[in-house]
């Protein structure tokens, strides 16, 4: 895994931390300097304590390591995920199954754009999965599954369900009160944890998903049940692909039929991840796609069966002949769609375009922002730090060492003002076409007293 991140950095260095994965370096930087984290913001991402910790571990170390660190992760879990669709692959068919899996999985224009972000989502699908192979290899493992679970649990809040199924299945299959007893303590401790930090910081326990669902709403995020079945479908096509959905259907049916009992612990899983994905929507929080990529990676795992899990069946099987049928049905999607995937791919990591959704040019802008506080052209010496909307809000705190209420995008009449340089930037780096704060009007009485080719920066130290 440490040689495919090495690999994936090489090829793709674009990476940079997300908005959400930034707030919660801050409020771990926030705790290690003694402060109460600032939840209560407009637009701030879901707190994931997981986040916060390693934030909080890295904060001496200030932020350019601290980022530098959060990449080095996310180019390993990135690498993990494909690594363990082929294990899982390999454990319920054979390694060319496997190897198909981790290829398909690995092209999707999603979870790579997704992973050099260093989103939780990608880190969260890679346990669920570590979790998944554990159990595969010996089955009913207890607690070494529901501990890969409670990690995942402090990252997104669906583990917990597969936390609970799997305790019931255990239960099913005859395991000891006493065991029972010290899995269920250990696998609602991610729950519990994450709901007394929202309880100390806010007062509510219940804070994360009252104030996700606000934001959702706010920037009009498709939400409700609904909703789910277009738009979760949408979503989960989006991410695996047209060619992957078929591959992956043709496998799965195939493998339903021909070899159910390799794929049953699949199944289950992905069903399991269907409802939590349903759940999500049906509390009001966003459908978005990074919430499929546990099903998507069974998808991989799944289409590569459809390509290569023949070889399951005996020469003689009469329905081998079917199933390569089959495969080339796979084969032929998979080709036909090469051009779409390789489209898709081009528009983000071509640095040589400068599009909006081009990760290279969103690099450039962030970095520009970074040097100009570096320099201590942005600075808090005359007062708070005015940007024209929300997207700079976490690393200009970061990088200042402040909270994120000292950035604020709103007018302000002495202080720091941060405008873009031109439309380009403005389109580049902002947050949501629905953030209702956008101001980029420099406040009156403000001098230009610095510029690259990203951003302007305004001062005022008397009001």
């Amino acid at each position: 895994m440490l040689l495919g991140a090495i690999v994936l950095r090489l090829a793709l260095p674009f990476g940079f931390p997300n908005y959400d994965t930034l707030y919660s370096l801050v409020w771990g930087q926030q705790l290690g300097r003694g402060e109460t984290p600032t939840y209560n913001l407009a637009l701030a991402p879901t707190p994931h304590p997981l986040a916060e910790l390693l934030g909080l571990i890295a904060s001496p170390l200030g932020a350019k390591a601290t980022i530098a660190i959060v990449l080095a992760l996310a180019y390993v879990a990135l690498a993990a995920l494909p690594f363990l669709a082929f294990e899982l692959g390999r454990e319920w068919f054979s390694w060319p199954v496997g190897l198909f899996a981790a290829l398909i999985l690995i092209s999707r224009y999603e979870v790579l754009s997704y992973g050099v972000r260093a989103y939780v989502d990608i880190p969260y699908a890679a346990l669920v999965l570590g979790a998944l192979l554990v159990e595969s290899r010996r089955p009913r493992s207890g607690w070494p599954v529901i501990a890969l679970l409670d990690v995942a649990g402090l990252l997104r809040p669906e583990a917990w369900l597969f936390a609970a199924v799997y305790w019931v299945y255990l239960a099913a299959r005859g395991t000891g009160r006493r065991e029972l007893a010290w899995l269920a303590l250990l696998g609602v401790t991610p729950a519990v944890v994450w709901l007394t930090s929202d309880g100390l910081i806010t007062g509510n326990a219940l804070w994360s998903l009252r104030h996700t669902q606000q934001t959702a709403s706010t920037l009009k995020r498709p939400t409700g049940i609904l909703n789910f079945p277009y738009t979760g479908a949408r979503r989960l096509g989006e991410v695996l692909g047209p060619d992957g959905l078929i591959a992956g259907g043709i496998g799965l049916v195939l493998s339903l039929w021909l070899v159910r009992a390799r794929v049953l612990l699949g199944v289950a899983a992905g069903i399991v991840a269907l409802v939590a994905f349903a759940v999500i929507a049906s509390s009001g929080l966003p459908i978005d796609d990074r919430y499929t990529f546990v099903i998507v990676a069974l998808g991989a795992i799944f289409a590569g069966a459809g390509l290569a899990g023949w070889r399951s069946l005996a020469p003689s099987h009469p329905r081998r002949r079917l199933w390569q049928a089959g495969a080339l049905l796979c084969a032929a999607a998979i080709v036909g769609f090469i051009p779409w995937n390789v489209k898709r791919l081009h528009a983000t990591f071509d640095s040589s375009k400068p599009a909006q959704q081009s990760l290279s040019a969103q690099l450039r802008v962030e970095d520009d922002l970074i040097a100009l506080t570096r320099s201590h052209a942005i600075a808090l010496r005359c007062g708070k730090v005015g940007v024209p909307y929300h997207t700079p809000i976490p690393l200009l705190a970061l990088e200042l060492h402040t909270s994120p209420s000292n950035v604020v995008p709103a007018e302000i009449t002495r202080g720091t003002f941060v405008a873009p340089a031109n439309d380009g930037v403005r389109a580049i780096y902002l947050l949501d076409r629905n953030d209702p704060t956008q101001n980029y009007a420099v406040p009156p009485g403000f001098r230009l007293t610095a510029e690259d080719r990203s951003w302007r920066v305004y001062r005022r130290c008397n009001a």
